[in-house]
């Protein structure tokens, strides 16, 4: 019982924080998402120390509920996206998801060594660099309305392909730091399971859906429609974890095969309260595992700064010529939203720490630069797409 309720104590702590994070970050005109994770910073172990380490490690009840929560955000925000538009943009997103891995990594790999790590432990240092955190960057579209557009169509695009290439490189690097060879049939399999997967249920479920969707109908109970499509949700996030993939990706693909099917507005309306609930979870919980004791000194805050600089700008300038055919202000939102690296860098960083890749300091700063990139890139990609895409006036 105690137990319980100290799970419960912590949920509502960091519920109520998400709030007051998320309502001072819209009054000083930046996304809510940024008022969270800094409500995480304040309340987690760094500082008030309300959530502990313990709470929030991989395996806890809280983890697994920000998991959740990610989980369905990239849900909904697939439910907001067409394949067909997507199609439109395949090229542009292609090109800006290999260029936003090649140009961070090799970034990555040039500073590692040049700070003295051997070549070997440098990759994996710099697959930190790599992957987009689709979550952090879909809330903010998603909190600005522009989901629909071009430059947005062209970030999700690219962060799938952005995570498939990611997962790969980890392999490589992996295989290399563990002394072995690196099994290219391993690898191709891989990538064919992964192409595979996105293909069937990206591809063929869509069409489905388009065709068959009164069977959401079917059932006796109202709510039917969206439990059907949720179970589907879970279902595709774990599916693709067994094919190498973040459980975002199969959420996404979820919402697509859900946004092709003639229930789409209700599902969108109904899903609004499941996500007001879930989603601050993962986004305070993300900011709580910042851990500012461990750059406590002038040198660690210096390799903080030259580590979140290269991430950034490598991920912009990777975006940026990526998506040079939507134009330089649509290059330059579609490379500032493929900036934040959030959870996945922080997931790499601890598997080099337990490796003895590098330091406790090494590891701090490289969970530091995820989380900073992911609340600096928001309010920039705000500003950016509101200049591009003013809201409608209206006469008086």
């Amino acid at each position: 019982m105690h137990h319980a309720s100290d799970i419960l104590l912590a949920l509502f702590v960091i519920f109520l924080a998400a709030q007051v994070g998320a309502e001072i970050a819209q009054r000083l005109n930046m996304p809510g998402v940024v008022g969270e994770i800094a409500a995480g910073c304040v309340i987690g172990p760094s500082v008030l120390g309300w959530i502990v380490p313990e709470q929030i490690m991989p395996g806890t009840p809280l983890d697994a509920l920000a998991e959740i929560g990610v989980v369905l955000l990239l849900f909904s925000v697939g439910l907001e996206t067409r394949l067909d538009e997507l199609k439109k943009v395949g090229k542009s997103a292609f090109a800006v998801g290999l260029l936003g891995v090649i140009i961070p990594f090799g970034a990555g790999v040039l500073w590692a060594h040049g700070s003295g790590f051997e070549w070997i432990k440098s990759m994996f240092v710099a697959a930190a660099f790599v992957a987009t955190s689709a979550g952090i960057t879909a809330r903010v579209l998603q909190e600005l309305g522009v989901l629909q557009h071009t430059e947005s169509r062209v970030i999700l695009g690219a962060a799938v392909i952005d995570d498939i290439l990611a997962m790969l490189l980890l392999g490589v690097v992996s295989s290399l730091q563990g002394g072995g060879q690196i099994n290219i049939q391993s690898l191709l399999l891989t990538l064919l399971g992964a192409i595979g997967f996105l293909g069937v249920f990206g591809w063929a479920g869509t069409h489905f859906a388009r065709r068959r969707s009164h069977w959401l109908d079917k059932p006796l109970s109202s709510h039917s429609p969206l439990t059907l499509v949720l179970a589907l949700c879970l279902g595709l996030a774990f599916l693709s974890t067994r094919f190498g993939l973040a459980a975002i990706i199969g959420a996404f693909l979820a919402g697509m095969i859900a946004s092709e099917t003639r229930q789409r507005e209700m599902l969108e309306h109904r899903m609004q309260p499941l996500l007001a609930l879930l989603t601050p979870f993962f986004f305070v919980i993300t900011g709580a595992k910042m851990d500012l004791h461990a750059l406590a000194s002038w040198d660690a805050l210096w390799m903080l700064l030259v580590v979140t600089v290269i991430a950034i700008v490598s991920k912009l300038v990777g975006g940026f010529l990526g998506a040079l055919a939507l134009g330089r202000r649509g290059a330059l939102i579609v490379g500032f939203g493929m900036v934040p690296r959030g959870e996945v860098g922080v997931v790499i960083a601890a598997l080099g720490l337990a490796a003895g890749v590098f330091s406790a300091q090494v590891y701090a700063v490289i969970v530091a630069m995820s989380l900073l990139t992911a609340v600096v890139t928001p309010p920039v990609l705000s500003l950016l797409l509101k200049r591009e895409h003013p809201p409608e006036k209206t006469d008086p």
